[in-house]
């Protein structure tokens, strides 16, 4: 089948290749020329494992293409997805600007029936703008072409992607008519072909889906913070209240992990997105409100901790150096949108720390977020080097290579043996008997 994907960022890539690797022939089209270029020569906009030797692979296999013109790219598809940024405005609404231009678009090249699918991340009612933007444009060419637009929300996990594309667990179609639903079906039916997993409904219902998903693990994560601040105050530790819930089946063990909040692309937009349009309908989202606000102030915990321990030890920050491990905002990605270690690492030198830092993939990312602090941040290769002299270190991203470290030589490489844990992948026993001092996320 031929089908076309509108924008190369993280969500069109991975699902242009992997319809590709499907034996599809694909289109990936982005206005952006660098980029364009950059993926004719096998180099990635982004890192996700496993991606780039796909692209290469299908590229040079003849069924992946690469194009800045729109009009070649729709030219016999009969499946157009709309994958470009959703970016979140100021008001917390997401902005359609780049889906609607990209909808006009279509509407001025397409010549015969289209489905045309929204896999970009948009609020309730999309849909009904990009069907109304098609038909203006249809209108004014004077011309009747029949095209459905279908709503197949994207849920992929970040380090994870092409496993999740490869290996849904449901794909959610959001269909208005019998043709585009059957047509949505046989595509995505090569993925599953001993259990069906698709979950047809209508345009609407599918749309919500995608946002009441990433709320409800969002309110997980915060639900957990809120009780891992509650075990510091009451003398308990919330490891061992995460096993206790996490045992009972209708809890499961799935993102009730305690840490310094939740960030990247999906999880902060959507809450607020959904915030929004609940207040544009007359409705206020209290539950989802709080769990933003829960967020927001996890991400300073960590900071807080340290800071609170120079004061107990009547030391000023002024000049001491933190060693942090970690700078996206999960791992597995070199994605800092909206991470904690922004928050933190902002917190610390208005305190007046100097940071030494280390990520496996993030580097880059950092500077180019944290170029202000410059002369503040230093950026070490090795995990190891980051950490030599620093006064204290800190995990803010759970890398494996970072799970376990050789603690002597952390010991000796720090000017006191402090360990702040923020996302509790240490023993506080094990640490503690070795003659560190640990301080984690609600643990005793």
């Amino acid at each position: 089948m031929r089908i076309s994907v509108i924008g190369t960022g993280y969500v069109g890539l991975v699902v242009g290749t992997c319809f590709a690797d499907m034996g599809n022939d694909v289109y990936c089209i982005d206005t952006n020329e660098n980029r364009i270029n950059d993926l004719k020569n096998g180099i990635m906009p982004i890192y996700e494992p496993g991606l780039d030797s796909l692209v290469i692979k299908n590229y040079n296999g003849g069924r992946l293409h690469f194009s800045t013109d729109i009009k070649d790219g729709l030219a016999g598809a009969e499946f157009i997805f709309i994958a470009v940024g959703t970016p979140p405005m100021e008001d917390g609404s997401a902005d359609l600007q780049h889906v609607l231009a990209v909808a006009k678009q279509i509407g001025q090249n397409i010549n015969n029936y289209k489905v045309i699918i929204d896999k970009s991340t948009v609020p309730v009612g999309t849909a009904d703008k990009v069907r109304e933007e098609i038909q203006k444009e249809l209108d004014k060419r004077s011309v009747n072409i029949d095209f459905d637009v279908v709503s197949n929300p994207e849920f992929l996990k970040e380090g994870d992607a092409v496993n999740d594309f490869m290996k849904p667990d449901r794909v959610i179609i959001g269909a208005d008519s019998d043709k585009a639903k059957d047509m949505m079906v046989n595509l995505y039916s090569v993925f599953f072909r001993q259990h069906p997993r698709c979950i047809c409904m209508d345009v609407r219902s599918a749309e919500v889906t995608k946002y009441a998903a990433n709320s409800m693990l969002a309110t997980k994560i915060s639900f957990m913070n809120e009780m891992s601040n509650f075990c510091e105050k009451v003398g308990a530790d919330i490891e061992n209240v995460r096993m206790g819930i996490g045992s009972d089946q209708r809890i499961g063990y799935s993102f009730i992990y305690p840490g310094i909040g939740y960030g990247g692309s999906c999880f902060p937009k959507d809450v607020k997105a959904i915030i929004k349009t609940s207040r544009e309908n007359d409705y206020q989202m209290r539950l989802l409100e709080s769990v933003e606000d829960v967020n927001n102030d996890q991400k300073s915990i960590l900071a807080n901790k340290i800071i609170n321990y120079f004061d107990l030890h009547d030391e000023s920050l002024q000049g001491k150096k933190i060693g942090l491990w970690g700078l996206s905002f999960k791992p597995e990605t070199d994605d800092m949108r909206e991470a904690p270690s922004i928050v933190i690492i902002e917190k610390l030198i208005k305190a007046g720390a100097l940071i030494h830092a280390h990520d496996p993939k993030a580097i880059v990312e950092a500077k180019m977020r944290l170029g202000q602090y410059e002369d503040k941040i230093r950026y070490f290769e090795k995990p190891y080097d980051a950490l030599e002299g620093c006064d204290v270190m800190a995990l803010l991203t759970e890398w494996h290579l970072y799970r376990q470290p050789d603690f002597k030589k952390i010991k000796n490489l720090l000017i006191r043996p402090v360990v702040f844990d923020g996302r509790n992948q240490y023993s506080s026993a094990y640490l503690r008997e070795n003659g560190f001092e640990y301080f984690g996320i609600g643990r005793k």
